[in-house]
């Protein structure tokens, strides 16, 4: 007789402080068919982290020994691809954009409901499920972007790109010289049922453009890069750079 192996549940690390928040989260992702694991503090998130594989980070902002942003940054570092959700009472646009650039993959304000947080992680999982086909690098000026492996570099140079940042240069490089809207880039880079603010464009947009611009400033020569330019009304359109 002929056995299926399950696929394993999706770990999730919750890192909240306030009990009854962190027991509603953890009860309705057991419920949905994750593996849940509750920290209170930073620190044993950070401890925790480092001996479990988590797929997850679901990450409170107002932790009592130690900024969430901290913790953000941490573990981006250490995991480049982990899936980090940060969930914050902070509403004011440069609280959420601090999320964002400590390496957030997406935010949601308190209160929000498990209905929509179970959402977002299905939107982002199905996307990092998703193989994209073999393709040849893409060499535009001094850029070099590999999409399979994932690598943009600057003669040579690796550039530290966050994984929204990769994929948000990836679509515009394959659509050099053309407009593309930000409507198609939501889509895309997140996913085609996106419903959160888009301020999460702007926000890794700015991140991109900001470490393509260091790392043309440090890289020798001084390499002609592809610019990004901002169709008001629209979306974005990178440009092929000039020819020698």
């Amino acid at each position: 007789m002929r056995t299926s192996t399950a696929p394993a549940p999706v770990r999730v690390l919750v890192v909240e402080d306030d009990d009854t928040i962190g027991r509603h989260l953890e009860t309705g992702l057991r419920g949905n068919g994750y593996a849940p694991t509750w920290s209170r503090t930073g620190g044993s998130a950070l401890a925790e982290a480092s001996h479990t594989a988590y797929d997850v980070l679901l990450l409170d902002l107002g932790l009592p020994d130690m900024d969430g942003l901290d913790v953000a940054r941490v573990l981006r570092a250490r995991f480049p691809e982990q899936l980090i959700v940060v969930l914050t009472a902070r509403t004011d646009d440069i609280d959420i954009i601090a999320g964002l650039d400590a390496g957030a993959d997406d935010y949601l304000v308190k209160p929000f409901s498990m209905t929509v947080l179970l959402a977002r992680l299905r939107a982002h999982l199905r996307r990092r499920t998703i193989s994209p086909p073999v393709q040849e690098p893409i060499r535009l000026g001094g850029l070099l972007l590999d999409v399979p492996a994932r690598r943009c570099t600057v003669h040579d140079v690796e550039v530290g790109l966050r994984p929204k940042e990769f994929e948000l240069l990836a679509v515009l490089a394959q659509h050099v010289g053309e407009a593309v809207s930000r409507e198609t880039l939501m889509a895309t880079v997140w996913d085609e049922n996106w419903f959160g603010s888009t301020k999460t464009l702007d926000v890794t947009m700015a991140g991109l453009r900001r470490r393509l611009a260091e790392a043309s400033a440090t890289a020798s020569p001084a390499p002609v890069l592809p610019l990004i330019t901002t169709l008001r009304g629209h979306g974005y359109r990178l440009e092929p750079p000039p020819q020698p």
